[in-house]
């Protein structure tokens, strides 16, 4: 109870007063950039309001800005504040917003509570009319000695609503806006070229393949372009309405071309007719989904589209690995390619969804996977009109040598076939051998797929899977040969003081290390370490005792104790609270059941001081 009572005391001091967020105190040697978004509060107002309905609002309808607060593809309509305060020094700073896709995004400025600036920005508005020419948005400002700024982001925008928001200096800025600009520029311009240099190649050779990928490739760099603000900058800075549309119609433009350029690169024609109708199939879906643009709401086409390219990159994965399985040559390759852009996709997709939370642009995985792959589908195509070139010469030898044959004696004629039986026969030998290696490749990669989901990535242990799986196995052992067997629910004391205080990247030193430290303690082969969810971890011992399991408990509280941790040069104390539990099995639900007490007797130790083992002890019923 007493630590609700100060968790919730916590939160009361967090939450935003009238004049709202915590006060941030910046100087000349504050680094930049600064990342604003740990001193944002949000606010969702149920109808439209003004500034002043804004600043009147009870201090009970801000709350620390969190991911909550822009998920989903949805139109969003809420609040964001902050307040800086410099000292003895007058600061040139600019505030940087870095989503190019915003569509109305209004900047209130307030110094000493007074108001002195509004400003209007958004892609539904003409590019040039942002204070700062520049594909993100930037709004300059400068702060004297003892002023007090607060600033008041009124954000309206369907789809993705991310909010990057950090505080430059000039001159940082313009460094980091040059090196971006070129990596930007690099990219959209080699992707550029090999767009154009494959229409030239489609024109000069009437290739459907060639022309497929060009308008794939030309298609995917005008969409890249539009997100990163670059096409809205330098293509139609007049025409917001069009950058509106740009996203949701480009989207299946792409998928589409990519489609109809697998059809052709995997000869689906043929080799395999149902997947060449699901391939075009698939094409005229996605085209009659961008169709729907003009009349249904950007988030909710947008949220169709992107479910539907997520679906789609899976088929045409599908379809690359069985025409790989079944030896095509090209197949092998697309797949190698189209991998990289398909687990960018689908990356990017979650996190438009808002499935997953990544602390990256939801655009960033799609665009290290799309550079890869284009420049690698250039390879295949290559691989191919090599291949084709080759076959047509082969075939116009083959046919020379018929027609020498056929005037030749039957002797020759009979050696010929002799000759010809024996190569067949060799490029099946060929052919069976390379299938051979593939599926022993196939089978080696699927051991380690199976291995290593079984691991928790960041500690090392096992994952909570395995955790399940482990302990349903050794249930079963501990009922059939009635030994006892005892888990162990432990907690990482203090966790979220250690992030806040020291960052995350030390949380997760601290939770490296005493995964270590509990794999060092425990000897028997037949016990089992997990991570079991963020910092908690759980053990079980099979064949142990509760004494026994008091032993060891105690032993891994000791040892993680004496963890001597430091981060950039400041000690970090690591206690562990320990919950444990141990019985005979003597059903299938007694698992959970067990499970159960070994995290009551976790929150008894947390709440009675944490540092400290707690065995369950049932509670005993008071006589009547």
């Amino acid at each position: 109870m007493a630590r609700i009572c100060t968790l919730l005391f916590f939160i009361w001091l967090l939450l935003p007063t009238p004049s709202l967020a915590a006060l941030m105190h910046i100087d000349d040697n504050t680094p930049t950039p600064l990342n604003l978004t740990p001193w944002l509060v949000a606010t969702h107002p149920s109808a439209s309001s003004q500034l002043a309905d804004i600043q009147s609002l009870p201090k009970k309808e801000w709350h620390n800005f969190t991911h909550d607060d822009i998920q989903k593809l949805s139109l969003h309509n809420f609040w964001l504040s902050f307040s800086l305060h410099s000292d003895d020094e007058t600061l040139s700073r600019i505030l940087a917003l870095n989503n190019p896709l915003l569509d109305n995004v209004t900047i209130y400025h307030l110094v000493d509570d007074k108001l002195v600036n509004t400003e209007h920005m958004g892609d539904t508005l003409p590019y040039t009319e942002r204070p700062l020419l520049s594909n993100i948005f930037l709004y300059p400002f400068k702060i004297n000695p003892h002023e007090r700024h607060t600033f008041y982001l009124h954000i309206e925008t369907e789809g993705s609503a991310a909010i990057p928001l950090n505080l430059w200096s000039a001159n940082d800025l313009a460094q980091i806006a040059e090196s971006t600009a070129v990596e930007h520029g690099f990219q959209l311009g080699v992707l550029a070229a090999i767009g154009i240099f494959s229409l030239f190649i489609a024109l000069a050779s009437g290739s459907f393949s060639y022309s497929y990928y060009s308008g794939y490739v030309l298609s995917m760099t005008l969409l890249v372009a539009t997100i990163n603000g670059f096409a809205f900058r330098f293509l139609w800075p007049n025409w917001p309405a069009l950058q509106q549309l740009m996203v949701p119609i480009l989207l299946p433009w792409v998928m589409a071309f990519a489609l109809m350029f697998t059809e052709k690169i995997l000869q689906l024609k043929y080799h395999n007719r149902r997947m060449l109708l699901i391939c075009r199939y698939s094409a005229v879906y996605i085209l009659l989904v961008s169709l729907l643009v003009p009349f249904v709401r950007y988030g909710t086409v947008l949220y169709i589209e992107i479910i539907s390219v997520v679906v789609l990159s899976a088929i045409l994965m599908m379809l690359a690995i069985v025409q790989a399985i079944n030896g095509h040559k090209l197949a092998k390759h697309y797949t190698i390619g189209w991998v990289s852009m398909l687990t960018g996709a689908c990356i990017s997709g979650l996190l438009y969804l808002g499935v997953i939370n990544l602390n990256i642009k939801p655009q960033t995985p799609v665009m290290f996977g799309l550079t890869f792959e284009i420049i690698f589908m250039s390879l295949v195509l290559a691989i191919r009109y090599n291949d084709e070139r080759k076959a047509k010469l082969r075939i116009q030898q083959e046919a020379l040598k018929q027609a020498q044959k056929i005037r030749s004696a039957r002797e020759e004629a009979l050696k010929l076939e002799a000759e010809t039986n024996e190569r067949l026969e060799q490029m099946v030998q060929e052919r069976t051998l390379e299938l051979e290696i593939t599926l022993r490749e196939l089978h080696e990669a699927n051991q380690k797929l199976t291995e290593q989901s079984t691991i928790d990535s960041l500690t090392g242990v096992k994952n909570r899977s395995a955790f399940d799986k482990r302990l349903l196995a050794e249930s079963r052992i501990s009922r059939r040969q009635e030994t006892p067997i005892a888990l162990l629910m432990l907690d990482i004391d203090r966790f979220k003081s250690i992030n806040d205080h020291f960052g995350h990247l030390a949380g997760d030193e601290a939770l490296k290390k005493i995964a270590q430290t509990l794999q060092q303690h425990l000897k028997r082969p037949t016990d089992l370490v997990s991570r079991f969810g963020g910092e908690e971890f759980a053990i079980i011992l099979p064949n142990t005792t509760a004494e026994g399991a008091l032993k060891v408990a105690e032993g891994i509280r000791n040892a993680v104790t004496s963890i001597d941790l430091e981060w950039e040069g400041k000690p970090i104390p690591l206690t562990i609270s320990i919950g444990v539990s141990a019985d005979i099995m003597a059903s299938e639900q007694h698992s959970t059941e067990l499970l159960e007490q070994a995290d009551k007797a976790l929150y008894q130790a947390k709440n009675n001081g944490r540092n400290q083992v707690k065995l369950y002890v049932p509670a005993r019923a008071e006589p009547n």
